[in-house]
């Protein structure tokens, strides 16, 4: 006799998963607080796109003023302004450029949700265990990866940091800046200024655009020929390149006018530049060494700020501010809203952050906290905290 009943035995019809409903979302701007930081990463603009799309914003008073945006900019924009940070903070989703603080994250509710950077060299275990605490979603937007495998964020800041060493260092080599008089530039008649640039990333990448452009005489060094030939292609353009070799890095040091700081390492960018090499640079020569977040490929290199950001060293001009994209605070800002903003449409039309991210790699990429479980493996290895895979939570 059968198990089962006659009707049990008949065809079912398939059971198709229920499209979610789009779903608001409660968005709080803090005021940054970290020393510095003026960026902001909501346009008025972006806020506007979101209200009209049903999104609720709550905007803390002066959170744009970094920027040059007014509370009046993103009322009109539909946004709420309050001037009690509580208010921002209690909002579902807090949008931050700088990781909250510890104080700031008593003020954030339980099962939040928080965008921001992570700067994992920084951070302490007790940031993380106030997070896990809280039981909030954390996204790291330094570490959301497109399907292409590159960082979004991370490359634009990449840009605007390598435009403005060339910037920076042109404004540095005035005679008023103490720098050597020289134009950074080709004029007529006049020998071009040499520019080298320690580094073939994206920061070297338009370094050397911004000095192409001024039409200065450019060599680049890096230890990857892959990158070094990548870069010449993608120039167009003959510049010299060479692998990083101490007699021939020594050689272009001492005959430059700007050297260009652009390496990364795994953890510390690596010192390839000596004290040496430095002393046998011209007077009046300048080093923006963009490297500095990471430690610094200079071994004369000492963190400096925003307010003062330079000082003289075997007779050479060092700039090494990290975080130069605040400078630029407003191109900075733009430049990530337009990340931002189609993400958090996207969080809407799914219903919410945790249906994106079922089908959004990159945001499970960038997710390192989830509901307070900690899924991201470097923060576990390097605090010693427990782990869990993101494919093992959201399925």
């Amino acid at each position: 006799m059968s198990p089962f009943s006659k009707e049990e035995l008949l065809p079912k019809p398939e059971m198709l998963e229920i499209g979610n409903k789009k779903g608001e979302l409660f968005i709080g701007l803090p005021k940054e607080t970290h020393y510095e930081e003026k960026r902001i990463c909501l346009t008025p603009n972006a806020v506007a796109a979101l209200t009209t799309n049903g999104h609720r914003i709550v905007v803390e008073s002066g959170a744009g003023e970094g920027t040059n945006y007014t509370d009046k900019q993103y009322s009109e924009a539909g946004a709420k302004i309050s001037y009690n940070p509580d208010d921002v903070f209690a909002c579902k989703i807090i949008l931050k450029i700088e990781p909250p603080s510890l104080k700031e994250i008593k003020m954030i509710n339980p099962q939040s949700i928080l965008f921001s950077a992570m700067q994992i060299k920084t951070q302490t275990k007790e940031y993380f265990e106030a997070l896990a605490k809280k039981r909030i979603t954390a996204i790291a937007f330094d570490y959301i990866q497109d399907t292409h495998g590159i960082y979004p964020i991370v490359k634009s800041l990449s840009e605007i940091a390598g435009i403005a060493s060339i910037l920076i260092a042109s404004e540095l080599m005035n005679k008023t800046s103490r720098g050597n008089g020289l134009l950074l530039g080709n004029i007529s008649g006049v020998p071009p200024s040499k520019v080298v640039i320690i580094g073939a990333g994206t920061v070297g990448e338009f370094a050397a655009r911004s000095a192409m452009g001024l039409g200065t005489s450019i060599e680049i060094f890096d230890n990857s020929l892959t990158k070094l030939r990548y870069l010449q292609h993608k120039l167009g353009y003959p510049i010299a390149t060479s692998t990083i070799q101490p007699q021939t890095l020594l050689k272009s040091l001492s005959t430059c006018d700007v050297a260009i700081g652009a390496m990364r390492g795994e953890t510390r960018t690596p010192v390839v530049v000596t004290d040496d090499m430095v002393k046998s640079m011209k007077e009046g020569a300048v080093i923006v060494d963009v490297s500095i977040d990471n430690g610094g490929c200079f071994e004369t290199s000492e963190v400096t700020s925003h307010s003062d950001p330079t000082f003289i060293k075997h007779g050479v001009i060092h700039y090494c501010v990290p975080n130069i994209p605040s400078r630029y605070s407003r191109t900075a800002s733009v430049s990530i809203s337009n990340i931002f903003t189609p993400y958090l449409l996207n969080f809407g039309e799914k219903g919410g952050l945790e249906n994106a991210a079922r089908y959004d790699k990159s945001l499970q990429k960038g997710m390192y906290f989830y509901h307070g479980v900690l899924t991201n493996k470097t923060i576990s290895d390097w605090f010693y905290l427990p782990y869990t895979d993101i494919n093992l939570l959201i399925l």
